[in-house]
C-alpha cells in the first residue's frame, strides 16, 4: 500500500487514548432505625426483590461479556481499515497498471522488430510444343527466414503526446487511490464515532440503572418499617423494569456499532470485541470560510482529479490534430531465400524429358526503405476529430466549473453547520450539567420524602434525554467537522 499521511484533524489528529469510564455511582440513602415497638425485621428480601437482583446481575453480564478485551483507538482503527479496505487495493492495482503503461515503447517511439519465416511450395505441369520448353514437371519448395524492422520516424508528435497522456493518466489513478483512502478514513471516522457515542450512552444507562436498583432497595427497606406502601414499591419496580429494558436495547445498538465499525476497517469477524479507547471531547477549531476555500481549491482530491482529466482533453486534442502533419517511415530487413526444384523438362532440341538436378538455389537480400504518406483527403474526419476533441476540452472546463460550485456550497454549509452544532454542544453541555445537579439534589430528596417518585422519575428521564442530546451533539459535531476537513483536502496529505 502507498504511503499516506493523516492530516492534524482538531479533535481527530493526536489521537488521545484515554478509556472511557462508566460512572456507575451508588446514592447513599439514609436508614431509619425502628423504634423498640416494632418488631424486628426478617433480614432476607422479598422474592420479588430477590428477582429485581438477579435481573440486575444478568444484565451486568450482558454489559462485560465478550467486551473490553482489546483496546481500539481511532488512530489504530484507521490504520487496519487502510490495510484491509478492497477498494483501496482496486485503486493500487489500476494504479500499477497506468504505471506499467507510462512508457515510452507503449507509446511508440521504439522501432518494432520482427523475425519472419515463410514457406513458398508450388507445383506445375507445362506442355507447349511450340516453345523453347516444351515440357515441365515440376516440384518447387523454398524456406525464406528473415527479419524485419519497422520504424515511424515522425508522425505529427504523436508519440511525444502519448507519453505525456500516458504520465498524466498513472497521476489521475494515484488521484483515484487518495480518494479511496479518503473515503475509507471519513467512513472509519464516522463509524468509531457512532460506536463511542453508544458507548457513552450505554454507561449512562447503567448509571441510572444503578439508582433505580438503588431506588427499589430503598423502598423494599421503607416498607418493612412501614413507611412505604405497595403502590411505591410497584413504582419504582416500574422504573427499574423500564431501564432495564433500555439497558438491553442500548446494548444492541452499542452491539450493532461495533459490527459496523469492523465492517469499516475490513475485519472480517464482524463480532470482534473492543473497548474503545478514545473519548469525545469538546476540542474545536475555528475556521473561516476564506480560508477553507483557498484550502480547498489548492487541495480537494475530487478537484484535482478534475484538472487531472482536463489536462488528458487537451492532449487528446494534440495528438488528433497530430494527423494533420505527415507520417514518415522506416522500414528495412534481411531475408535468406532457399529453393528447391524437383521433376522433369523437355527443351525443342531434346528428344527425351530430363530430369532437374536436385540443387538448391539461395538467395540473400537486404532492403532499407523509406515512405511517407500525407493524407490530402478524408472527407474532413480529422478535422471533425479535433473539433470533437476541443469540443471535450470545453465540458471538462465545465465540469470544473460546475464542481466548484457545488463545493463552494458544500463548504458553506458544512461551515454554517459547524458552527451551529458547536453551540449545540455548549448548549446541551451546560443540559447536563443542570440535569445532573437537578438529579443530585433530587436523590437527596427522595430519600427525605420531600418528592414523590413521579416527581423523581420525571428527573430521571431528563438527565437520561439531556445525556443523549449531548453525546448526538458531539457526535454530529465530528461528523461535520470530518466532512470539513475532507472538503479541503486534509484528510490524505
Amino acid at each position: 500500500m502507498k504511503a499516506f499521511s493523516l492530516a492534524t484533524i482538531p479533535g481527530l489528529g493526536g489521537f488521545a487514548v484515554r478509556g472511557s469510564q462508566f460512572a456507575a455511582r451508588s446514592s447513599q440513602f439514609p436508614k431509619r432505625t425502628p423504634n423498640s415497638e416494632h418488631r424486628t425485621p426478617n433480614t432476607a428480601p422479598p422474592a420479588r426483590s430477590r428477582r429485581l437482583t438477579c435481573s440486575w446481575f444478568i444484565l451486568l453480564s450482558l454489559s462485560t461479556f465478550g467486551y473490553g478485551q482489546q483496546d481500539l483507538s481511532l488512530s489504530r482503527a484507521i490504520e487496519t481499515g487502510l490495510q484491509n479496505n478492497y477498494q483501496i487495493r482496486i485503486s493500487e492495482a489500476r494504479a500499477e497498471i497506468a504505471g506499467n503503461n507510462n512508457d515510452w515503447a507503449v507509446a511508440g517511439r521504439y522501432p518494432a522488430i520482427n523475425l519472419t519465416l515463410n514457406s513458398n511450395n508450388s507445383y506445375r505441369d507445362l506442355s507447349n510444343p511450340g516453345s523453347v520448353l516444351r515440357t515441365s514437371n515440376t516440384v518447387n519448395t523454398g524456406l525464406t527466414p528473415g527479419v524485419e524492422a519497422n520504424w515511424t520516424i515522425f508522425n505529427g508528435y504523436r508519440v511525444r503526446y502519448s507519453k505525456e497522456q500516458l504520465e498524466v493518466q498513472e497521476q489521475l489513478s494515484e488521484g483515484d487511490i487518495k480518494i479511496a483512502v479518503e473515503n475509507s478514513i471519513q467512513g472509519i471516522i464516522l463509524a468509531y464515532y457512532n460506536a463511542l457515542v453508544q458507548q457513552e450512552q450505554l454507561g449512562v444507562v447503567q448509571e441510572v440503572l444503578v439508582l433505580s436498583r438503588d431506588r427499589v432497595e430503598y423502598q423494599e427497606l421503607r416498607k418493612e418499617f412501614g413507611q412505604a406502601s405497595t403502590f411505591d414499591i410497584l413504582q419504582t419496580q416500574d422504573a427499574y423494569l423500564n431501564d432495564s429494558t433500555n439497558y438491553v436495547l442500548q446494548e444492541n445498538t452499542f452491539r450493532t456499532a461495533i459490527r459496523n465499525l469492523n465492517l469499516a476497517m475490513g475485519v472480517d469477524d464482524l463480532n470482534t470485541p473492543y473497548r474503545l479507547s478514545d473519548t469525545l471531547t469538546y476540542d474545536v477549531a475555528d475556521y473561516q470560510l476564506t480560508d477553507l476555500q483557498q484550502q480547498m481549491q489548492a487541495s480537494n482530491n475530487q478537484l484535482q482529479n478534475q484538472y487531472i482529466n482536463r489536462e488528458l482533453t487537451e492532449l487528446n486534442t494534440r495528438i488528433q490534430e497530430a494527423a494533420l502533419y505527415p507520417t514518415v517511415q522506416l522500414r528495412s530487413g534481411l531475408t535468406y531465400d532457399v529453393a528447391l526444384s524437383t521433376g522433369e523438362q523437355q527443351f525443342s532440341f531434346e528428344m527425351e524429358p530430363r530430369e532437374l538436378p536436385r540443387v538448391a538455389a539461395k538467395t540473400f537480400t537486404g532492403f532499407i526503405n523509406f515512405s511517407a504518406a500525407y493524407p490530402i483527403f478524408d472527407a474532413g474526419v480529422r478535422r471533425r476529430r479535433i473539433e470533437n476533441a476541443k469540443t471535450e476540452e470545453l465540458i471538462a472546463q465545465y465540469n470544473i466549473s460546475d464542481l466548484k460550485r457545488t463545493l463552494n456550497n458544500q463548504l458553506a454549509n458544512t461551515l454554517a453547520t459547524y458552527n451551529t452544532q458547536k453551540r449545540l454542544v455548549e448548549v446541551t453541555t451546560a443540559l447536563v450539567d443542570n440535569a445532573r445537579r437537578n438529579l443530585e439534589i433530587a436523590e437527596e430528596r427522595f430519600g427525605g420524602g420531600l418528592i414523590n417518585s413521579f416527581d423523581y422519575r420525571t428527573i430521571q428521564v431528563s438527565y437520561i434525554n439531556a445525556s443523549q442530546q449531548r453525546l448526538n451533539a458531539l457526535f454530529n459535531l465530528k461528523n461535520t467537522e470530518t466532512e470539513l476537513v475532507r472538503l479541503i483536502g486534509g484528510l490524505v496529505r
